[in-house]
């Protein structure tokens, strides 16, 4: 049985006293989705995704430096080290989260599993056991690039969207947009007590910021466009399912565009990743 211990990553914590621009800064810095805060014993796990939601929900007029990030911290769901990846990973599908703490009965925590772990788990000993269009998602959500960062964040939040699609006017693919692209925006204008609205191209009107991308703060004078990657990764929907694992990890992001017949037609995750794990038949070894 191929237990966790042999994936486990060494967690990277941060001071349970951090600020969420310290979070953000470190995310970007170390090239990661989350981290580790312990406080009075008590483990709690921040991610991408949790800084999203605060920053489009809050209407603090506080600064980024001000908020501390163990407030919107969640708390760590923790197996043993010795439970079956396959296991762990029927886990993160029912809990739909996207990390385990793994602990020992002498230590507590000893580290930490990803859906990132599970896609190089995936790549080291499934090659050629299932093809993308077996797990992909066919149709894909979107919304224009001109649209506010207001509008399409919300948008992801509803759909529980890790990464959203941005099309041009003639309803062709031109960007995407995950949680990541949001940090440089919410650094430079989150620590900054007012908002400058350019939408009109003839006056700019400045107004104090009350919250961040909701609708009192820059969310909703910044155009997606002016934050979204322009490259989209994309494999076929033929490719083998390892090929989606490469590229993931290779590129550090969740999700891939599919294309069929050479046009974008669906998504596959790292969560689709961690399905095809819990279908697979594990080989005790």
């Amino acid at each position: 049985m191929n237990a966790l211990h042999t994936i486990l990553q060494k967690p990277i914590s941060i001071p349970h006293d951090s600020s969420i621009s310290h979070v953000i800064s470190n995310l970007l810095t170390h090239d990661i989705s989350r981290f580790l805060i312990e406080k009075n014993n008590e483990s709690k796990i921040i991610s991408e995704k949790d800084i999203g939601l605060f920053l489009l929900k809050e209407e603090t007029e506080k600064n980024l430096d001000d908020i501390p990030a163990y407030s919107i911290a969640n708390r760590l769901t923790s197996v043993h080290e010795d439970m079956s990846i396959h296991d762990a990973a029927e886990i993160m599908i029912d809990k739909k989260i996207g990390s385990l703490g793994v602990k020992s009965n002498e230590l507590g925590i000893i580290g930490i599993i990803t859906k990132t772990d599970l896609a190089r788990y995936y790549l080291k000993n499934f090659v050629g056991q299932k093809r993308i269009g077996d797990f992909m998602t066919i149709s894909y959500t979107s919304m224009y690039s001109q649209d506010s960062l207001n509008h399409v964040v919300s948008k992801m939040i509803d759909e529980k969207l890790s990464r959203i699609f941005l099309k041009n006017q003639d309803n062709e693919p031109e960007g995407i947009l995950t949680f990541r692209d949001l940090f440089h925006i919410a650094l430079e204008e989150g620590r900054s007590d007012t908002v400058i609205d350019n939408s009109d191209p003839a006056i700019s009107i400045m107004f104090p910021r009350k919250g961040f991308l909701s609708e009192s703060g820059f969310g909703a004078t910044t155009a997606a466009k002016d934050v979204m990657n322009k490259y989209i990764v994309s494999v076929d929907y033929d490719d083998d399912l390892a090929q989606a694992c490469l590229q993931m990890i290779e590129h550090k992001i969740n999700g891939l565009g599919v294309k069929i017949n050479g046009k974008l037609s669906g998504v596959i995750s790292k969560s689709d990743i961690v399905k095809a794990i819990t279908e697979i038949k594990e080989t005790k070894i």
